[in-house]
């Protein structure tokens, strides 16, 4: 294991305890979390989205019995979920149920369906779309999002990784990246991935975007980069996977329920664009006296290509 490694698990093993999230976030972290959850877990959690209102009526008692599970779990789920304890996710259910009896909570929408008209698809999928992005949004740790920023914004070089849509999302952030004069790659060769992340130091930049958190041809250029002192950021659906072990930064994304016709791909990569837009925002803002010139200088390069008269 490097000194890196090292001392980032003994700093994390010292740090408090994240900030719990907002009730409205808490749906949201039900939806990311409960796939990497036991099953006895995931029946705490489904319970507690489900229904916030009977739930936070219950004793840690009353919710395990209600879930056939045992007091340990629901703590433990309570805990998983980002709460300290099961008091403090009581506490956030009483407030969901508030929200939710005021009608600011959105109302579920069913799976789409082979046979449903076309209408009915655009609605259903305008809906999931606005819903992942709300969750996303409400699950940001700004925080962490801050120092992202700050180590792109001084970045020698930056390597994105992600294979797939996760790809193209990272061609997206290099594309921006570029326009206000950054160095930046997304390689979509595995094995140049790994071979860019060698060249990387400190200074440097990685970023790798994977929804599942465990994608092997991800992890491994992260985890090189990490080895030779880059900084790194993991954009990902599952904090609590491989990849968050060789992150600095971790940059949570929700996504919409999976479905036959609707695969994950599709929702997580409208969560990571937002990500990837928050990022470069921020870098332009903290830059913009570089970016600037930069950007109108791209613009005035490729104007004649959209100038209909030619």
């Amino acid at each position: 294991m490097s000194s890196k490694l090292k001392e980032t698990f003994t700093a994390a093993d010292r740090a408090p305890a994240a900030t719990p999230p907002a009730p409205g976030a808490l749906a949201a972290k039900v939806r990311t979390l409960v796939p990497s959850m036991t099953r006895s877990m995931q029946r705490v959690a489904e319970a507690v989205a489900g229904d916030p209102a009977g739930s936070a009526a219950l004793t840690v008692t009353g919710l395990a019995e209600r879930t056939g599970t045992s007091e340990a779990t629901v703590v433990r789920t309570a805990r998983i979920l980002g709460y300290p304890g099961y008091r403090d996710l009581r506490l956030a259910l009483a407030a969901l149920a508030a929200e939710q009896a005021a009608g600011r909570a959105p109302a579920v929408t069913a799976d789409i369906a082979v046979d449903d008209p076309l209408a009915r698809v655009v609605a259903k999928l305008a809906h999931e779309e606005a819903q992942c992005l709300a969750d996303t949004a409400a699950a940001l740790d700004t925080a962490q999002l801050e120092a992202a920023v700050g180590a792109l914004s001084a970045a020698r070089r930056v390597d994105v990784y992600g294979i797939g849509a996760s790809n193209l999302v990272g061609q997206d952030l290099v594309q921006k990246l570029l326009r206000i004069g950054l160095i930046a790659h997304a390689p979509a060769d595995p094995h140049l991935a790994v071979t860019n992340a060698v060249q990387l130091r400190a200074g440097d930049v990685a970023i790798a975007i994977t929804h599942s958190g465990r994608t092997t041809d991800v992890i491994e250029p992260l985890r090189v980069a990490f080895e030779h002192g880059a900084t790194t950021v993991a954009i990902t659906g599952r904090p609590d996977g491989e990849i968050a072990q060789y992150a600095d930064h971790v940059l949570t994304t929700s996504t919409a329920r999976e479905s036959e016709l609707r695969p994950a791909a599709m929702s997580s990569r409208t969560s990571q664009l937002l990500v990837v837009d928050c990022l470069f925002i921020g870098v332009a803002q903290r830059t913009y006296e570089r970016a600037a010139p930069a950007l109108s200088a791209s613009y005035e390069a490729l104007a004649h290509r959209h100038d209909p008269r030619r």
